[in-house]
Formats: structure tokens, sequence, C-alpha cells
């Protein structure tokens, strides 16, 4: 059947022949013997069978027997019941699982040479247990071995040198095969050479030899075992380095592929909410952490790594190279950070910094954006240090994306110094120690201690204080910066084992690392930087000596320790904040439910806004006076502040003068510079307070309402206070009202008797008003009367008594002469003084006598103008049959007409300014003011205070804490 299937169908016996040999068999054709003599059908039908036999691949021998047969039967009829689609599609995924695995693997460098270097782990430590075993059988064998007097005569001291050579060779031994063997040393699970060799030496010692020959044997020995070892280092270096460059190569390829993944994944999510990075959500932690307690003061902060270390110990340096971008600015010795510096480092498409408050991205790959990036740093450290500090408390937050970048938070601080210049403040030492140890006394903070490899360890200052804070050594990781002239410098590399073992410095660590950062020249790049601290460990003789382990070099090692550590914390101490943050929040919620209950918890902001749109509402408000009201108001107001100067420089000089032609004339000329010197610009500003009465007056009805809030009176009378005093009418406005009051002011025709009246009525009123005004001065002057002396109890003074006195003889002087001038005469005077010494025997001068006369004589000539008033009510018909101003005497009339209408005219005017400009104008520097103060917390805190106002405030802080908490937990749960 077989041979049928292969001449017939080839193809389907290579496939029979492929899945025979999956089976393990192989499928041999055997050609047939040639016939030497006739054969039946028998014999010649089973020769042909067995042409096809099936064969062991592992021993190639013939399996022809019907097990082997059947075997192949199953084959053939299991092949004929499978589906070719599940044969289709496992062969498929195979062979695609198949070729990833392979790609992989040719990625992965190739460590198979290796086998032949490094002995098992197996073999070296039955190698170290022979040592160890060998070791005290000879001691103890050697010990007791007993020498004849002879030898000891002539090996005595020999055999002493010869112990303690012994001793040593054997405990160098020991550690080297602790340590690991070189190529061509002895095998550790072999001891023939290494335990045999021993008792043949001393044997030998045992029978007089040459000792120069020993002593040659020695330095020969000695010199090929450290050749060996010198050897050993360098392989091993060069494995180590060969193996950093290959994970840096998968590093940077693997750097290439998340920055295109991070790039398609912006752009697939593009038009929905991009999700937030782990360390971006821990950093926004921290920003509401310090935000809720800038002091910190409290436990209550998640984990940061905080770098400290001398001035110019290379901690920026550091910093920088776990950020791959020289993002800080630099100098020869001098102090360059100011301030603290918050670092988040995150992962992202591109290499970028941004700063906390600013939408501006930096490249990080260009070099002019780097420099401007420096120069923003240094510029923002000047500007947070104030009242002649040198260093500020004030933090600097900054965000650096970039693909591969390890994530965590780090906080540069200032270099602590053991001097202070006569350039720095007298409190600068203190200051940054001060800061040092506030930052570092949170028991969540990563210390990364910074300690300069090239000058002697006495001199750190660093070391002392981070003991000081974490003499346990939990929380720190030092690193040893300037390696490299550390190795030219020191002549001891027991110094430098010494400190990176933790036995030098009185402190401890979780770790310690030796790092390179630089050549001394500020223009190297950072990958100039990490190609020149690769070189100096693959030449260094500190490392080739085993001073360090390669664990313990390069910053890449130090980036990954401390990334993991503080991730590690980060777990460890999330949920604890959460909690704490959760009970001082149900405390102050509880506080504020017993003493502001059916009250919303509106913060500062909050209250502020609400306050802000109370005060726009009044000033809106504005526009829903009448004009008739604002008419009214401005007409009030315009007489308010005029009536005096009416009066005392129009009015009462020209009716003084006892003529109407002169009354007339004195009236047009005191008109005339009246308006063209200060009345405009008064009325301009009477315009100005009957705005900012009328605004005042809306405040004053909201504070009378039942919802008023008291809480929001500081803003809105501050705000409108500062915005009436900035205002400024506007200048054109002077000249209108200037043209308008002239053209007003010299119109003396009276119209109709409407008008007339209103201008009696006017006259009466003023008159009256100044009459009140003088009758109190009177009053005043001339001390209680009667009635009040005895329903009050109060006494008149002698002054009060000789005013009374010198009243009553003016009011008889005027009573006997209606027509006496503004004036006293001299005799009046002397007759005055004389009849009140006669009559009440009170003695009074002359200038007493003055002061009386001017109100008495005002009082005496009101109530005259009073009288002629009232007789001009009915005069309008004699006024206008245009009779002689002898038989007319109303020129006061006249005059207070010409006022009113000037008064209305100014009134409308202003009125129309305010409606149509000034109002808005109003409005508009309200909402500037307003607009100012909102982004001005020291402002608002300054108007927005009261418990109320700072529970809420604290209550606000600590629920955003919370949130973030939870949300970071959320997310930190969800990446595990």
């Amino acid at each position: 059947m077989l041979r049928r299937v292969h001449s017939r169908c080839p193809h389907v016996w290579g496939y029979l022949g492929v899945q025979a040999q999956r089976a393990g068999l192989l499928l041999v054709h055997r050609q047939p013997p040639a016939l030497t003599r006739p054969e039946s059908k028998y014999h010649m039908l089973a020769r042909h069978r067995q042409q096809w036999l099936l064969v062991s691949p592992v021993t190639a021998a013939p399996a022809g027997t019907r097990g082997v047969g059947m075997l192949v039967a199953r084959i053939v009829r299991g092949l004929l019941k499978i589906r070719y689609l599940l044969i289709g599609g496992t062969l498929a995924g195979g062979y695609s699982i198949q070729k990833s695995y392979e790609d992989f693997k040719k990625g992965l460098p190739d460590v198979g040479w290796l086998h032949g270097i490094l002995p098992s782990t197996e073999a070296v430590d039955a190698f170290r247990g022979n040592m160890i075993k060998f070791k005290d059988k000879f001691r103890d064998s050697f010990s007791a071995f007993e020498f004849d007097a002879k030898t000891k005569e002539l090996y005595g001291d020999k055999m002493g040198e010869f112990r303690e050579w012994f001793q040593q060779r054997l405990d160098d031994a020991i550690k080297a095969s602790e340590a690991g063997r070189a190529p061509g040393d002895p095998e550790p699970g072999d001891d023939s050479s290494a335990l045999g060799a021993a008792p043949a030496v001393a044997l030998a010692f045992t029978r007089p030899q040459s000792t120069a020959e020993d002593t040659d044997k020695t330095k020969q020995e000695n010199e090929a075992l450290r050749q060996k070892l010198d050897a050993l280092q360098r392989e091993l270096a060069e494995v180590q380095l060969k193996y950093q460059r290959e994970l840096e190569r998968v590093e940077r390829d693997n750097k290439e592929l998340r920055k295109r993944l991070l790039l398609r994944a912006t752009e697939t999510v593009a038009h929905r909410k991009i999700k937030k990075s782990l360390i971006d959500m821990y950093s926004e932690v921290l920003d509401e952490l310090s935000d809720y307690d800038s002091s910190y003061s409290t436990a209550d902060h998640l984990p940061r790594v905080v770098v400290v270390g001398d001035q110019s110990s290379g901690k920026t340096s550091v910093l920088e190279m776990i950020a791959r971008a020289r993002i800080f600015p630099r100098g020869a010795g001098e102090m360059m950070t100011r301030a603290p510096v918050k670092v988040t480092l995150s992962e992202g498409p591109y290499h970028i910094a941004q700063f906390k408050d600013s939408s501006r991205e930096f490249d990080l790959g260009s070099e002019a954006d780097l420099k401007e990036l420096r120069k923003e740093v240094e510029l923002r450290m000047l500007n947070s240090v104030r009242g002649g500090k040198t260093v500020s408390q004030e933090v600097i937050s900054m965000t650096v994306r970039g693909p591969g970048l390890p994530r965590m938070v780090l906080v540069d601080l200032p270099g602590v110094i053991s001097t202070e210049t006569v350039e720095m403040a007298a409190d600068t030492r203190r200051a940054i120690s001060t800061m040092s140890e506030s930052h570092m006394a949170n028991p969540n903070a990563i210390i990364l201690c910074i300690q300069d490899g090239s000058i002697d360890a006495e001199r750190s200052n660093v070391t002392e204080l981070v003991s000081r804070m974490d003499p346990t050594g939990k929380r720190t990781i030092f690193v040893l910066t300037k390696v490299d002239l550390a190795e030219e410098n020191l002549a001891n590399p027991d110094r430098i084992r010494k400190i990176l073992s933790g036995k030098l410095f009185p402190m401890k660590a979780l770790g310690y690392f030796a790092v390179v950062t630089g050549r001394g020249n500020k223009d190297d790049s950072i990958d100039e930087i990490r190609n020149y601290e690769e070189q100096f460990f693959q030449k260094s003789k500190l490392f080739r000596s085993g001073v360090m382990s390669s664990a313990q070099c390069t910053t890449r090692n130090l980036s990954l320790a401390v990334s993991d550590r503080f991730w590690k914390m980060v777990r460890e101490t999330v949920e604890q904040q959460a909690d704490a943050f959760k009970a001082t929040r149900f405390n102050l919620e509880t506080e504020w439910k017993n003493n502001f209950p059916g009250q919303r918890e509106l913060d500062r902001d909050e209250l502020f806004e609400k306050a802000r749109g109370e005060v726009l509402d009044e000033v809106v408000n504005l526009s829903m006076v009448s004009p008739k009201q604002w008419e009214e108001a401005l007409n009030r107001k315009l007489w308010e502040k005029m009536a005096t100067y009416v009066f005392e420089k129009v009015y009462l000089p020209a009716a003084q003068s006892g003529s109407a032609g002169t009354f007339n004339t004195t009236v047009d000329i005191k008109l005339k510079q009246w308006a063209d010197d200060s009345l405009p610009r008064r009325c301009v500003q009477i315009g100005w307070e009957t705005l900012e009465e009328e605004f005042k007056k809306f405040m004053s009805r909201s504070e009378r309402r039942k919802d008023h809030e008291p809480l929001f009176d500081p803003v809105k009378h501050a705000a409108v206070e500062e915005a009436l005093r900035d205002h400024d009418w506007e200048q054109r406005a002077v000249e209108q009202l200037r043209v308008i009051q002239l053209n007003t002011l010299e119109d003396r025709a009276v119209h109709d008797k409407r008008q007339w009246d209103a201008a009696v009525a006017f006259l009466e009123q003023s008159i009256k008003d100044k009459m009140q005004t003088t009758d109190e001065m009177l009053a005043e002057m001339a001390g209680p009367g009667l009635w009040e002396r005895w329903l009050h109890w109060r006494s008149a003074t002698p002054e009060h008594r000789r005013r009374a006195a010198v009243r009553a003889e003016l009011e008889r002087t005027l009573h006997a002469d209606h027509d006496h001038p503004p004036q006293l005469g001299y005799d009046e005077i002397m007759a005055i003084r004389n009849n009140v010494k006669t009559s009440c025997g009170l003695e009074v001068d002359s200038e007493l006598i003055r002061d009386t006369w001017r109100p008495v004589y005002r009082r005496f000539f009101l109530r005259r103008a009073l009288a002629r008033a009232y007789d001009c009510r009915k005069a309008f018909w004699l006024y206008h049959q245009a009779v002689s101003e002898s038989e007319c005497d109303c020129n006061d009339v006249v005059l207070f007409w010409r006022i009113q209408q000037m008064m209305r005219a100014t009134a409308n005017t202003l009125r129309q300014q305010i409606v149509n400009r000034e109002a808005r104008r109003l409005e508009k520097r309200v909402k500037e003011v307003l607009e100012d103060w909102s982004v001005d917390e020291e402002k608002k805190r300054s108007l927005l205070t009261g418990r109320r106002v700072s529970l809420a405030e604290e209550l606000k802080r600590v629920r955003q804490v919370q949130e973030r908490l939870e949300e970071f937990i959320n997310a930190l749960q969800n990446e595990k």
C-alpha cells in the first residue's frame, strides 16, 4: 500500500513522511535486491512490502514490526480526520509565536562565551568548603607537628615566616573562591591541585632545601596569582560593561518604541480625555499637600526624593543626569541654587520641561530652549529671594517628561555651606540648614546624600546633618561624586572602599553609589557625560581592583535604585496618608455642621465671586434710576454746594449795594466770573459725588434685605471706593457745561408766571434756610435763654452775657434805622460799648461788637429780603410790563431764577453724561478692580475674614487632598 501511495501520490507521501518524523520515526526507501533465482508470487510480495521500512531516528534500526505498522496506520487515519481549519490556525499561531520568540532571542546578547570562563555555583561552593576544611585541618596538624632539635635550629625562623605566609595565602584563596575564579584556574570541585600542594610544601620543609629557591618560587607563584586575578578582574569588568552597553542599547530601542506607542495613543484618544500618568497624579498630590501645609510641619506627607549636599558637591549634576538634561543654571564655585526646585519626572513622547504655573514647553533636545530654561530657573530663584535674603523657602515646581525617564519626584535644595561670604545675608548658613532639616524631617522623604569624592571626607558638612535627621539610615542613599578626580588624587584606595561600604562616615544608608557627572566642562551634553562615565569605569583601577562593585557604579544604577525605593515607599505610605486626611475631614465637617448649620461650605474664592456678582448687580441697577430722580438729586446736590457761594459772593454784595442798577451790574460780573472760573469744574465734581451717593444708596438698600450677607460688605465697599477713587469724569464735559451755563446765566427774562412763582419759592426757601442758620449762630453766641436755663439747668457764661447785651444794643440800632448800611461806624461802636457798660455793667471791646454785628445784620437783612420776596409773589405783571425797577424791586427773584435755570440745565447735562457714559465707565472700572482682586490672594484674605471662611478653606483643601490621594491609590492598584 505504501508503495502505491509513493508511486501514485508522491505529494501525499511527502506529507506522511513529515508526520511520521514528528511522531519519532523515519520512512526509509530501500531498493529491492537483485534476483538470483526464480521466486514465487508470495516471496515477491513479501519482498516488495519490505522495500519501505520504519526506522527509528535515534538508532536508525528498522522497525518493521506489526506495532510500528499499526502506529503508521493510526497516524494516517488521525491525519485524515483532522479539520483543515484547525490545522491551519494551529500552524499559523505556532509559527507566529515561534517567530516572535526567535526575534527576541536574536535581540539578546550572546553570553555563551561565559560558560568557559566562570565556574558554576555548585563548583564554587564545593571549592570554598574544601578550602575551609583544609585550612582547619592544616592548622591543627601544623600546630601539632614537632620538629627535632636540629631542624628547629636550622629552620626555626623560616618556619615562623612560612606559617604567616601560608596563613595569608590561604585566606586570600578563600576570598578568591568567594569572588569567583579566573579562566585556567583549577576547578572548584577538584581540590587535588590546591589541597595537595600544601602537604607537598609542608613535607618539603621537613628536609633541608635552599631558602633562596623557596623565596623565588613564592614570588613567582604570587606574581602568577596576581596576574590571574588582574586578568579575571579585567574580564569581569569587560563583561559587566558589555552587558551594560547591551542593556543601554535595549533601553534606547525601548525608548523609541515607547515614544511611538505614546504618540499613537495620543492620536487614538485625541477626542477623549487623556489619562494622566501615575507620576503626574502623584505630583498633583504633592502640590496639594504643599498648599495645605507649606511649612512641612506635619507628618502627613507622601514620599519625595530630597537631594542634599555640600555646595559644589555635584548634587545638581546628579539630578540632571537622572533627568537626562542640563536644566539648571551653573556657576564656577558660586551659589546657584537659591530656592528649592521640585522636579517631577514622568514619561512622555517628547523630552520636554514645563513649569507648574506656565503653559510653555521647553524642548530639551534644543540647545536654545535649554538656555532659555536655565535663564528662567535662575530668574525665578532671584525673584523668590526677598528682603535681603540669600535663599528662599518658596518652591519652584517643574515637570520633565520624556520616553524612558524614571517616574519620581525630586527636590533639589541649596547646598550646605560652612562659611558665609560678605555677599550673603548674615543668616544664610542657618537658613539653609533649617530648610534642609525641614524637608528631611518628613519621615517619608528619601534623602539622596551627595558627597564630593575629590575632597577630604573630613571637610564634609552634609553627612553629619543627614546622620542627625536619619540616624538609622532607612531613608538615606549615599552618592559619591567626582570619582574620577578621587582616583587621581587619592593614593590610598582603601578610603574609597570604606566610603562605599559605609565605614568611614558616621552615618548609615540603604545603599552607596559612585558616579561621574562630568569632566568640568559646563558645555558637555548628557550623552557626552554618560560616555565619559562609561569609559572611566571601563578603565578605572578602583573598579578593576574590586574597590567598588558594578552595582554601585554609574548614574543609571543610581537612578534605578532611587526609583525602586521611591515607589516602594509610596506604596507603603499612601494609604496611611489617605486615612489621616479622612479623619481630619470628618472633624472639620462636624465642626461646620455644629457652627454653621444650613449653609453651604463656600471657600474664599467662591465667596469672592458671589460678592463680585452682587456688586455688579448694584452697578447695573443704576440704569433703573429715572431721569427725574437723577435731576432732583443733582439739583439738590448742586444747590447744597452752591448756596454759600451764591449768598456770600453774589447775592449779599449785590443786594447791599443800595440800588437796582448796581445790583444787576454786580450780579452780572460775579456770575460771569464764576462761570468762567470754577463753576463747570465744581459742577462736574458735584455730578460725580451724586453718582457716588446714588450708588451707595443702592448698596445700603441691599444691606437692609433679609437675605443680606454681611460677610460681603467689606468687599463691596472696598471695590466701590477703589473704583470711585480712580475714576475721572471726561474732560470734554467741563467745556460743554461752561458753554451751557454762560448762555443760561445771561438770560434775564422770566418767560411765564409758573417760572416766576418757582423762582419766588426758591428765593423764599433759600432765605429761610439761611435765616435758620443765622438764628442758630446767634443763639449759640448769646447762650441759653430763660426757658432753656430753667428746663435743662444750663447757665450762661460771662461771654454769653456780654454777647447777649451787645446783640440787644445792635438790634435797637437797626430798628431805629431800617436803611442802615452793612458796616458800623466808630461812633456807633463807642456808643454801644458805653450803653452796655451803663445798662449791664459789662466791659466789651470793639472786636466783640464787630463779630456780633455780622450775624445780627445778616438776620436783619434776610428778614427784609424775605418780606420783599413775599411782595414779589404777585409782581410778575409789573415785571412783565417792564415798569421802572424802582416800582418793581424784584431783582433778587430774577437772580435766583437765573441760578435756578442754570442748575436745571447743569443737572440735565450731568444726568445725560451719567446715563450715557459715566455709569458704564464706572461699571467697567468696578469690573477691572474686582478682576484684579480675583487673582490677588492677599487682598481676598484681608477682605474676607472670619472662622466661617477659614473653616471652609481648610475643609476644601482637605477634601482636595483626600480626593487626590484616593484617585492616586486607585490608579496605583490598577497598575499593580
